[in-house]
Order: structure tokens, then C-alpha cells, then sequence
């Protein structure tokens, strides 16, 4: 359909329907009225052509802080936030996306297929990676134009990077290889994207969970074919609100601090000759602790002890949303959020001590929350951003008042889990 058509189609209603699954039916208007303003700017850019519309959301990482990138376990959901973008397929070889507020990035396939140290940490790099592992996975890449819009804001630890690698996949998916291409596939490829192409050594969770939708628990001990199981919860069902507090803080000059962390994980790990801390067990580090801080310092091996100990939560908070077991996940979460102040330290950076947006945050959470079965914990990568916290919905208002009026109107967001990924929405 024509952009100037589908505009049509979506002002007579006609996408009402997809947009209620999607988002839920309270929230069909806003959606619409997004949906409309993106498209205009679509035919504004590239034209009266045909066009699809594409939607990837963001994630909420659950359970398993900074674990999947030493091949440990995490659980994680997608959720109502998510990047859409307006697509049409040409035959130039070259990839347009405008996002907006961002120049356009025109990337030609055809030659930008090695990795380029200059272009590390652009979006550039993101798109011609995601070219070049779908032909390295023996698929089908080629040119389109789109333009994307996004509510995943950033530096929020709801992986909007990962949701706009994925989206760049999920494009190529369907305009060249039928949709054929697994999510599970399409994650792995953002991932080797992200490492490769644009320089940052992040693991696959939230690459997987942007792609794969709803509840899910991954054990990514065999990377390259992990376990993934989607568990069937309910969270407003169970009577809890997923609150997400935005600090303001931003994630743009804290790439060493979030390398840091594998980094010093698989120093310890070589140490015993390995390649990264699930080939140990927690045994084996404390035994050589002497040994270990001389070779790798001490925060090194607070961070594996941490690993270890969150990787066992992370099965038994699945195991117990499985089993509809609310409260001893909720407890989890609390030893979660303490094992990464404590242990792993990615609640504020070291470059900045002054400014401790997720520790003000986590206490007054506390403070607010403390004592009346709900759960906080830090929030995605850490060190700014974002914290978590699982409110009974009834203390919602309460929650929010108490934040925002520290963080600004608008700082708790109050979301949704979306059952599905990475998909076509027309």
C-alpha cells in the first residue's frame, strides 16, 4: 500500500485491531495518532511508495544483572515501549533510515562490509553489521528506506540500541527473506552487530528479548544455541505494576564502565584457564581469593562472586513465577538490586560520585515501598538510567507521586508486557 493510502487506512481505524494487541486498547489513540505522524513523515522524506510498518519493542531485563555476556542465565519481558518504523523496499543497495531527531544514515551494503574503527559506537555501524550477518548467516540482504521513531528513550536501560539493531534485521527479514529468518536468529546477529561492527562487547540478552516477545527465561550456556522458555505470568493479574524510573541519567560516556564488567569478570576466568565464569563454579574463586586479587583485583572478584550467586537466582525466580510463587520472586529481586550495589557496583560510575541518580532513587523507593511486598532493584546495564521496581498496583499513585516529585513529572513509567517481539505490523 502507498504511504498516502495507508495514511488513510490508519485515520479510518482500520489498524485499531492490531494497534489494541500491541499496545492495549486504552492506549489505541495515542498509538494511532504516533502511527500517523510517523507515516507522514515517511511519505514527507521518501515519497508517495509502497510501505510497511515494523514495530520491535523494548526490553525490561528481569532477573540476571550483567550475566549473559559470561554465558549465564537471564529472564526478561518485552514491554509496551518500542520503536516503529515506516519501510519501503529499493533496489540501490544502499540502507536510508532517518530516525527522528537524527540525520539520516545512508549506508551502501555493498561496500561497507569489514568493521571500521572509526565509525565505532555510530549507527551506521549497527546497520552495515546487521547487513553483513545476515549474509554471513546465508540470508538475503539488501537496500530499503525507512524512517523510525522511538519511545525507548535512551540511556534508560530498556535496550533501545538492541531494539533498533533488531529493527534493522527485522526489516531485511521480511523484504528479503519472506520472514523466514527465526527472532532467535535475528538476535544473534544484532549481537555480532553491536560486538563487531560498532565496538561494544555486550552480551545477547537484550538483543534476545527485544526479538522474542513476553516472559522469557534464556540460559545462554551454549551461546549459540541458548534455552529459551517463555513463561505464561501474568503481572497485573497477580495485582503488580513493572514501574521503570527514569533518573535522567544518560549512558552516552559510560561505555568503559559497562565493558568493565565482562572484562574484569573473564580475568578471573582465565585465570583457571577459561574463556568466561560459567565453565567455574563460586568454589574455585573463593578457594584462590589470595592469589586472585594480586592477578585481578578485588572488584574483579566481587564481580564473579556476584555472577555466581545471581545466576542461581535467576532459575529459582523463574522457577517460582512458574509456580505462581509471587513472593519469593519478589525477594529475589531485593537480593538482585543488593548483590549489584554490593558486588557487581554498576549503581554509579566512579567517573562522577557526585552524581548518584540510582542510589537517590533506590532509596526512596525504599522508603516508600519498604516493608509492603513490592521489589526494587537496579535496572539494565546501571551506572544511569534506570531503576525497577514491581508496585502493588494499589500503591501506584502513591509511588509515582513520591518519584516524580523528586525526578521530574513523567520519571515513573508504569508498563506493560507485550507478548510479542520483533514482527511486522503491516
Amino acid at each position: 500500500m502507498k504511504a498516502s493510502n495507508l495514511i488513510k487506512f490508519i485515520e479510518n481505524g482500520e489498524l485499531n485491531a492490531t494497534l489494541a494487541k500491541i499496545y492495549g486498547e486504552e492506549n489505541v489513540q495515542a498509538q494511532k495518532e504516533r502511527y500517523l505522524s510517523a507515516a507522514g513523515e515517511f511519505l514527507s522524506y521518501y515519497g508517495d511508495i509502497e510501505t510497511s510498518i515494523f514495530s520491535v519493542p523494548g526490553r525490561s531485563e528481569l532477573s540476571g544483572n550483567h550475566t549473559d555476556h559470561n554465558h549465564g542465565k537471564v529472564m526478561a519481558g518485552s514491554i509496551d515501549l518500542d520503536i516503529i518504523a515506516f519501510a519501503s523496499k529499493t533496489d540501490d543497495g544502499v540502507i536510508r533510515i532517518k530516525s527522528q531527531g537524527f540525520d539520516e544514515d545512508a549506508v551502501n551494503i555493498n561496500e561497507y562490509k569489514e568493521p571500521k574503527e572509526a565509525d565505532f559506537f555510530k549507527s551506521s555501524a549497527l546497520i552495515a553489521g546487521m547487513s553483513r550477518a545476515f549474509e554471513n548467516y546465508g540470508a538475503t540482504s539488501g537496500g530499503y528506506c525507512a524512517y523510525t521513531t522511538s519511545n525507548v528513550f535512551k540511556g534508560s536501560g530498556l535496550s533501545s540500541s538492541a531494539a533498533f539493531e533488531v529493527m534493522v534485521g527485522n526489516i531485511l527479514n521480511y523484504f528479503y527473506n519472506d520472514g523466514k529468518v527465526d527472532n532467535v536468529e535475528i538476535a544473534k546477529m544484532a549481537q555480532y552487530s553491536e560486538n563487531v561492527f560498532f565496538g561494544k562487547p555486550c552480551g545477547l540478552m537484550d538483543q534476545m528479548a527485544c526479538a522474542v516477545g513476553g516472559f522469557v527465561y534464556i540460559d545462554f550456556d551454549d551461546t549459540k544455541n541458548p534455552v529459551i522458555e517463555k513463561i505464561p505470568f501474568d503481572l497485573s493479574g497477580a495485582g503488580y505494576a513493572l514501574c521503570i524510573v527514569n533518573t535522567g541519567g544518560n549512558h552516552a560516556d559510560l561505555n568503559e564502565d559497562y565493558a568493565s564488567v565482562p572484562y574484569e569478570m573473564k580475568s578471573v576466568a582465565k585465570y583457571f584457564g577459561k574463556e568466561y565464569l560459567r565453565q567455574l563454579d563460586k568454589a574455585s574463586v573463593l578457594e584462590n581469593v589470595q592469589v586472585l586479587r594480586e592477578k585481578c583485583g578485588d572488584r574483579a572478584i566481587l564481580r564473579a562472586i556476584h555472577f555466581f550467586n545471581e545466576n542461581d537466582r535467576v532459575a529459582k525466580q523463574a522457577n517460582a513465577l512458574k509456580s505462581g510463587d509471587v513472593d519469593s520472586f519478589l525477594k529475589f529481586v531485593i537480593k538482585s538490586g543488593n548483590s549489584s550495589f554490593m558486588y557487581l557496583q554498576n549503581v554509579f560510575t566512579t567517573k562522577n560520585v557526585q552524581e548518584q541518580g540510582l542510589s537517590l532513587a533506590l532509596a526512596i523507593t525504599d522508603s516508600v515501598l519498604a516493608g509492603k511486598k513490592c521489589a526494587y532493584r537496579v535496572h539494565g546495564g546501571g551506572f544511569a538510567g534506570t531503576i525497577q521496581a514491581f508496585v502493588k498496583t494499589e500503591l501506584v499513585e502513591e509511588y509515582r507521586q513520591a518519584i516524580d516529585s523528586a525526578f521530574g513529572k513523567g520519571a515513573c513509567h508504569v508498563l506493560r508486557i507485550r507478548p510479542d517481539g520483533a514482527i511486522k505490523v503491516f
